[in-house]
């Protein structure tokens, strides 16, 4: 399917909505762009379908294939209900029991509120099905095992991986908090992680060493010579206070998540920022 006739797919599946729904519809579209789905789930670097999954994400322990999650029946999440969905979502179980592994960012969606996370569904729905066969992943014994998957929830995740708001914080803070942790996740990239693969909380936000190079600290102190306007522009456009632009995935997360915040999203990110303890970024090993 090409991807103009995706789109008329789309738009047409839309329509066929209940008016009613709509609403429901477009609150999911805009919880799908916070949240980044369509950066992982989406195969970019070889222009595959949307959401129809293949692409390669390399980590320390392997190479993990985001599965597609069109509504296809077969290989995607058709057959799917609304509360395995959210489950899967927020809890890392997803449909007949699997534990899923925590490349897929569960531990941040946990906080989800229902709302969003059942918009979303209703979004997803309207995604033009894509009948693709999803990739086995490429990691080594024992990351690979299920077995793993569900000893490393065990061990790490209890709920909301993320720090709460500031004692006190704004409503706009509050807002900017749920933005980055529970929809951007941002924290996935730019925390740490221990050697087990679960953030280090203690340095959320201070920056991580991955393979072939460094995600930078986003910390309120490494944000100090950035001012407002210079976060909106590079949020809204990717481009840096030198003239630089961004590349790389932070390009994907400008082009498909914080330029389609609306202003009012992008204020509450930064003012959320500014208020994050500042971390000392680590030293390279």
């Amino acid at each position: 399917m090409t991807k103009g006739v995706g789109l008329l797919v789309g738009a047409a599946l839309l329509l066929s909505v209940p008016a009613a729904a709509q609403d429901q519809v477009k609150r999911g579209e805009y919880v799908f762009h916070a949240a980044g789905c369509a950066g992982c789930h989406t195969d970019v670097p070889a222009k595959g379908p949307l959401l129809a999954g293949g692409r390669a994400l390399k980590t320390p322990y392997g190479v993990f294939f985001p599965p597609n999650i069109t509504p296809d029946p077969a290989h995607g999440i058709g057959r799917w209900t609304e509360t395995e969905f959210v489950q899967a979502l927020r809890s890392g179980i997803g449909k007949g029991g699997t534990h899923l592994f925590p490349a897929f960012p569960y531990p941040s969606y946990a906080g989800m509120t229902d709302e969003d996370a059942k918009a979303l569904f209703s979004y997803m729905r309207t995604v033009p099905a894509v009948a693709k066969p999803n990739r086995e992943h490429e990691v080594s014994a024992p990351y690979g095992w299920r077995l793993a998957a569900w000893g490393w929830r065990l061990l790490f995740f209890g709920g909301p991986v993320a720090p709460p708001p500031p004692a006190g914080a704004s409503a706009q803070v509050r807002r900017g908090h749920y933005l980055a942790t529970a929809l951007g996740h941002c924290g996935e990239c730019h925390t740490p992680r221990n050697s087990f693969g679960a953030l280090d909380v203690s340095r959320h936000h201070g920056g991580a060493q991955v393979p072939g190079g460094r995600i930078p600290n986003i910390s309120s102190g490494a944000l100090a010579e950035m001012n407002d306007d210079d976060l909106m522009t590079l949020f809204e456009m990717g481009m840096k206070p030198d003239g630089d632009m961004v590349a790389g995935e932070m390009a994907e997360v400008v082009h498909e998540s914080t330029s389609r915040l609306t202003p009012e999203d992008r204020k509450a990110l930064i003012a959320y920022l500014r208020a994050v303890p500042a971390v000392a970024s680590e030293k390279k090993k």
